[in-house]
């Protein structure tokens, strides 16, 4: 859709938009989103060179936009498919399309698997994402340092991007660091569990994933990321959430550190966190709380992670009490990605 089809508010025919910035895109949407105002039976469209047009259901009142204007034409086509289909698709090879994808920021993340004419489904997402200006291509995780393997699909090529969660944004290369939007749920939740001036110790705090929310929720935050560049970001997110007096930031192995660091709560974001058990334990005070997470088989789910948790602990004179377990989200076939949260005395 293009910029023709959208006219400045004079109370004429059409239905309301807002224009912003396109960087500002993401957070803005989260913003209309929360306020109750985001129209999502509409696209995002493209105003001028620099920005986007956002579909709202009433001028809003707590974001920030340049003007309101009004979106004339056609109905957003609402999936994938109808883009497809709109490109001569078949229904045997829309069927072979991919199913999901996440959009972080401005950069679609998609996996094609089989998908026929992979370029074309990056075009058609971008379409269908007003906010994105490139869409990369996931082909798994590789290295030391668990990097993500990706290729430029669609779109500008910028893998660069910041994301907006739940308030808190996430500066980040995509080419060079993960960012799981399956736990989105589980990084607001780490913000609600913490309590102000409580101290935390995260140790695989990456750019920050559960770091800042807990840190933007009053928690004073030790955090340690042994990954070069998850460490950049870890700092530069630091400084665009305003909470630098709140992090402690380390570039170390997380075993470097805990010596005269008493934790309140411990948080153990990393698939083989359980290697790291004793560590954890040395740094968490008594009566305090750890999250453990773990890849875990599904016919191991939670017995395997309470097990390593309990044997870690009575080797060092403890007690444990399993406050909550969960399910996050499927890690592969047959394994799944849990958490157990604890108190430790």
């Amino acid at each position: 859709m293009s910029d023709d089809d959208l006219f400045p508010d004079d109370g004429g025919e059409g239905e309301l938009a807002v224009v912003v910035e396109k960087p500002r895109a993401q957070q803005a949407i989260d913003g209309l989103t929360q306020e109750g105002v985001y129209d999502a039976d509409r696209s995002v469209r493209a105003y001028g060179e620099a920005g986007v047009s956002i579909p709202v259901t009433a001028v809003p009142e707590t974001v920030e936009f340049h003007e309101v204007v009004r979106q004339v034409g056609d109905a957003r086509l609402r999936t994938l498919a109808d883009h497809l289909r709109e490109r001569g698709w078949s229904p045997e090879e829309i069927d072979r399309a991919p199913s999901s994808w996440a959009v972080i920021g401005s950069v679609v993340l998609v996996e094609i698997d089989d998908a026929p004419r992979p370029v074309e489904v990056g075009e058609a997402l971008l379409d269908l994402h007003g906010e994105a200006d490139t869409v990369l291509q996931r082909h798994g995780i590789a290295g030391e340092h668990r990097e993500p393997d990706v290729s430029v699909l669609a779109g500008e090529g910028d893998t660069e991007t910041i994301h907006t969660e739940h308030g808190t944004r996430y500066a980040m290369d995509l080419a060079e660091v993960m960012f799981s939007p399956g736990n989105k749920d589980e990084r607001a939740g780490m913000a609600e569990a913490v309590t102000e001036n409580e101290t935390v110790l995260d140790m695989f705090a990456g750019i920050g994933y559960f770091t800042l929310p807990m840190a933007r929720a009053g928690a004073d935050v030790t955090a340690v990321e042994r990954n070069p560049t998850a460490f950049q970001y870890l700092l530069e997110n630091a400084r665009l959430n305003d909470v630098t007096d709140r992090v402690q930031p380390y570039r170390a192995d997380c075993r470097e550190v805990v010596e005269g660091v008493n934790a309140d709560r411990v948080v153990m974001g990393y698939y083989d966190a359980y290697e790291y058990l004793d560590s954890a334990l040395e740094a968490l005070e008594p009566g305090g709380t750890v999250h453990l997470h773990e890849a875990t088989p599904t016919d191991l789910v939670f017995e395997r992670p309470i097990d390593r948790l309990e044997t870690a602990a009575n080797e060092r004179g403890r007690s444990v009490e399993v406050l909550d377990t969960r399910r996050v989200k499927s890690y592969s076939e047959g394994v799944d990605h849990v958490v157990v949260d604890a108190r430790v005395d």
